[in-house]
């Protein structure tokens, strides 16, 4: 075994908090269920609901730009499809994501909360099967702890992997094994992933996920120290299966 599962997320709302999980049932060439399935479009983006293209994530709210997002936090209710939005640990607004009057409820909050970096009404948007991940291709982002701590060595503070948004978090490789991998298979649990591409970082990562103050420059550590901007990596599943937090790693 070369590893082992610790985390897994998805982001039911593109550019709003994780949803932890400990078990996920993925499918071969998708993204975790309901991982980016609404984004909040910041403008018309002019999305077609029939053919859904990719967009690119300056078209919706995102922690890049509007940091201010990370002072909420979330809760996904899968069965009823409702996000429960809290501040500071308050409930603020919920409502059904798949309902006209529960989105309407939601982009009410957030049209006043993002007042100042709003290009018009904010509007909730999502599309059958369609994913508003920042890659063209389905794929599943992977991080891992080993590479977490030489960054943290190098900045000399804690770095909360949540500023990556990862869905999936490893323990056990070397640090940047996995740039190594590109191309190859590696197998987590009974699921099997082929890692496509390692992630360039942006300035998204320098806010700080749980308060929404924008404190660290990532990209530039990463940039001085190693001469790219590049942590974590992105990977295609190849068979359906249930991926649970502990299940080994293996290439």
């Amino acid at each position: 075994m070369t590893g082992v599962v610790t985390g897994l997320y998805r982001y039911p709302v593109k550019g709003l908090s994780a949803d932890p999980l400990q078990h996920v049932t993925l499918e071969a060439g998708q993204t975790l269920p309901f991982d980016r399935a609404w984004a909040i479009e910041n403008g018309p983006t002019r999305l077609e609901p029939d053919a859904p293209a990719y967009r690119p994530p300056s078209s919706f709210l995102t922690l890049k730009r509007d940091e201010r997002l990370a002072a909420l936090q979330t809760r996904f209710e899968e069965e009823a499809r409702r996000l429960v939005i809290s501040r500071g640990g308050r409930p603020v607004a919920s409502g059904d994501l798949t309902t006209p009057v529960g989105r309407q409820v939601l982009e009410q909050f957030i049209a006043a909360f993002m007042a100042d970096s709003l290009r018009g009404r904010p509007k909730i948007v999502s599309a059958p099967g369609h994913s508003f991940s920042d890659t063209r291709e389905k794929r599943v982002h992977v991080i891992s702890l080993r590479s977490l701590r030489e960054l943290e060595r190098v900045v000399g503070r804690p770095v909360d992997p949540l500023r990556f948004r990862p869905n999936v978090i490893l323990d056990g490789p070397e640090p940047w094994a996995e740039f190594d991998w590109i191309g190859r298979d590696i197998t987590a649990g009974p699921v099997s992933l082929r890692i496509s591409s390692r992630t360039e970082r942006c300035a998204a990562t320098n806010v700080d996920p749980a308060t929404g103050v924008r404190d660290m420059a990532i990209p530039a550590s990463l940039q001085r120290e190693w001469g790219h901007t590049d942590f974590g990596i992105y990977a295609e599943v190849l068979n359906d299966g249930s991926l649970s937090v502990g299940d080994g790693l293996s290439l």
